[in-house]
């Protein structure tokens, strides 16, 4: 007898409010956009940043590993976020973390290195249009404008009283992503449902 398990199509965390999600662009005349970004390679990284295996990495995924506390490093599809002194995030296209790790662990050689695919731990929110900004500082205690947290920035913070990566895209009206674990990536949506609402 076949597994069904294993041939069951995936299914994103946030699939059965995407509709919601999407309705929000309408009910908003454009103010803002949600929606969800499933199945984005994320792979964590921590190794020493000053080390070789720093450089090597780098050159092996084609980037420099953000040094600068907060900010994000992108080459094409490709973003690396700075988590910590000596952690990144890796975000790549969907069914791209197992290459991303054997690179760099490739690149790394002998060095110390920790590499852990972490995909499956997140989901990726999409916050756009030009309230954005309003909206998610209804819950986020950053100071959330273009001057303390323009794009290329990035932040652990926390989003309605929900743990998150904040990410401030780089490219023109791209908005936000909202990292958040799939396990309150439903509470979050609500959340911002709910916020998204004053501005219909």
């Amino acid at each position: 007898m076949a597994d069904t398990a294993l041939t069951a199509p995936l299914r994103s965390p946030l699939s059965q409010v995407a509709e919601r999600l999407a309705a929000v662009t309408r009910t908003s005349g454009g103010a803002i956009r949600l929606a969800e970004l499933p199945f984005l390679a994320q792979v964590d990284v921590r190794l020493d940043a000053k080390g070789a295996a720093a450089d090597a990495v780098g050159l092996a995924l084609g980037l420099r590993l953000p040094l600068e506390p907060n900010t994000v490093v992108r080459a094409g599809e490709s973003n690396v976020l700075w988590l910590g002194p000596d952690e990144w995030l890796l975000i790549g296209p969907p069914d791209s973390e197992r290459d991303l790790e054997s690179r760099i662990r490739e690149a790394a050689g002998d060095e110390p290195v920790s590499v852990t695919d972490v995909s499956a731990q997140r989901t990726t929110i999409l916050v756009t249009g030009p309230r954005a900004r309003d909206l998610l500082a209804h819950g986020c205690a950053l100071d959330l404008h273009p001057r303390a947290f323009g794009s290329g920035r990035c932040a652990q913070t926390t989003l309605g009283r929900t743990q998150v990566v904040l990410v401030a895209r780089d490219e023109p009206r791209a908005g936000f992503w909202v990292l958040v674990r799939s396990s309150f990536s439903g509470y979050l949506a609500e959340w911002l449902l709910d916020a998204a609402t004053e501005y219909a």
